[in-house]
């Protein structure tokens, strides 16, 4: 039987995508720590990463299923890159992932979008939009908790590129060429 974390979920603030990240992934970390189960304390840890982390018996469907879907947008996307690239794109590409040819249109509506900025936004919506779907009827067990440390990982991701000194990244790309 899956635990329930009833307080600690009860406690945790809510996420939207664009806002910005109630506190880290680490104060996060430190809020679940003693209040979970080590195991899941484990998962949660190993999941700081985007990385798909090949978890093949972790006992959570959700963060199995989150990786699954990470592993086949990445693989799309590296077999649009290498198209337009005119390379090979089986070196590159991660064995397993799901067969859902949503995920293809995903990649390829990214790919049509001007901005690299926009496209990464797109992309990032797209994959909070699929952990509301893997979160769904899950509400106060682990289950729900991966996603949320997922989502709370694309808001930290959006925060660094939002606190990034623009002005000076953009002099390093025009110093590299």
């Amino acid at each position: 039987m899956a635990s329930a974390y009833v307080y600690l979920i009860a406690s945790l603030p809510m996420l939207h995508f664009g806002a910005k990240p109630p506190f880290s992934f680490s104060t996060f970390l430190e809020v679940c720590q003693g209040l979970i189960s080590s195991e899941d304390m484990v998962l949660l840890e190993n999941s700081r990463s985007l990385e798909p982390l090949y978890c093949r018996s972790c006992g959570v469907r959700t963060f199995s299923l989150w990786q699954s879907f990470e592993k086949q947008l990445r693989n799309e996307l590296v077999k649009l890159r290498a198209h337009y690239k005119h390379i090979d794109p089986v070196p590159y590409l991660k064995a397993g992932g799901l067969d859902d040819i949503s995920i293809s249109h995903i990649a390829l509506a990214s790919r049509k979008i001007p901005s690299l900025m926009a496209a990464e936004e797109f992309l990032d919506k797209e994959r909070w939009q699929k952990l509301e779907d893997l979160a769904f009827g899950h509400y106060f067990d682990m289950e729900y908790l991966v996603t949320y440390a997922q989502k709370l990982l694309i808001l930290e991701r959006w925060e660094r590129i939002r606190a990034a000194d623009k002005s000076r990244l953009l002099e390093e790309v025009l110093q590299k060429t």
